[in-house]
């Protein structure tokens, strides 16, 4: 018996099976409240070397570790940012790249605010995430912030934990985890 294309989802590191709870053809990617998918991440930090190269971008991967622990603080509200003008005009459009179930694509456009490009020290950086990692895990949909992403404007808790996952599973994929 074969698969249904709704059942079909895209697999690369870091992506695994289809959660099919949402209803039939329904597709959900992991995300940062599932417990799997947080051990997951972090075990995939840990195979992080400090002399990784990238395969794309212009970040090192301390610097790298960094932009995605400041994008877990935008998340989590720790950190806010104003809506950008062509966020405004066009993210509700694109808002589905955020939490669907495709990988996010290579040398996408990055809020200035969240690119690093001073020297960093691998191993705080690396402990800084895994640590703003089980934060957001520990907080739950009640501790995810109310505050509109700069880009893609309001999100759910759901979109915010799914796009969290997908950003950080980019860039691990930018470094060879």
């Amino acid at each position: 018996m074969g698969r249904s294309p709704q059942a079909e989802c895209y697999h690369s590191p870091g992506f695994g099976r289809a959660d099919l709870a949402g209803g039939p053809g329904a597709i959900r990617m992991k995300n940062l409240f599932q417990s799997d998918a947080v051990g997951e991440v972090i075990s995939r930090i840990d195979k992080l070397q400090p002399a990784a190269q990238r395969q794309w971008g212009k970040m090192d991967v301390a610097q790298m570790m960094a932009h995605c622990s400041a994008a877990l603080d935008l998340a989590s509200g720790r950190l806010v940012r104003p809506r950008a003008l062509l966020g405004r005009l066009i993210g509700p459009f694109v808002r589905p790249i955020f939490s669907n179930e495709k990988p996010l694509p290579r040398n996408s456009p990055t809020d200035e605010k969240l690119v690093f490009s001073d020297a960093r020290d691998f191993h705080r950086e690396q402990e800084q995430l895994k640590v703003r990692i089980r934060q957001f895990h520990q907080g739950g949909e009640a501790q995810c912030t109310k505050h509109p992403h700069p880009f893609f404007g309001a999100l759910t808790p759901h979109e915010w934990s799914t796009g969290m996952y997908k950003h950080l599973d980019h860039h691990l994929r930018q470094f060879g985890a």
